[in-house]
């Protein structure tokens, strides 16, 4: 059995849950970095592994700051589990770009593993996704938003550069 309870872990994943949501109103990453231990791990499949809450912060802060992540409205969690025994909350994360003027809907999902540690906060997150669905569905979304006269400075850079390998 872990060290916390059932109840435990499911409070903390709400608390998490609700940091995400602030979040996602403010785009101020900083609340959400200070969620982790000093000595945290964030595991990135597509970009690596990051060392410490500094470390975590820099990244995102960095990541979601630029599209696709700066377009990003939200971070719900389609469904979650407790590992009591792992002390894990495993769970699909939904990440829906923003409208692109004609209320359609460009997203994609992941996977995230989070072990909490205690006292409110987590050691480590594991995001496990397929960044080509990421890449694909941002790509359509600035094929739609450039469609309709909406497409940002920001995201034509990226089709112009990244997007152009997807």
């Amino acid at each position: 059995m872990g060290r916390f309870s059932r109840a435990e872990l499911e409070s903390e994943f709400a608390r998490f849950e609700k940091m995400v949501e602030q979040v996602a109103e403010t785009h101020d990453w900083n609340p959400w970095a200070e969620q982790f231990t000093d000595d945290a791990d964030y595991v990135e499949h597509a970009m690596g592994t990051f060392k410490g809450r500094e470390e975590i912060r820099t990244w995102v802060i960095k990541t979601m700051g630029r599209f696709p992540g700066s377009h990003m409205v939200a971070f719900p969690a389609l469904w979650h589990v407790i590992d009591q025994e792992t002390d894990r909350v495993i769970c699909e994360i939904d990440n829906p770009l923003r409208d692109p003027g004609d209320g359609s809907l460009f997203t994609a999902t992941n996977i995230t593993i989070l072990t909490y540690a205690g006292d409110g906060l987590w050691s480590k997150e594991e995001d496990v996704y397929n960044p080509m669905e990421f890449a694909q569905a941002a790509k359509a979304w600035c094929h739609r938003a450039q469609e309709l006269g909406n497409l940002t400075d920001e995201a034509g850079r990226w089709l112009d550069t990244v997007g152009k390998y997807f």
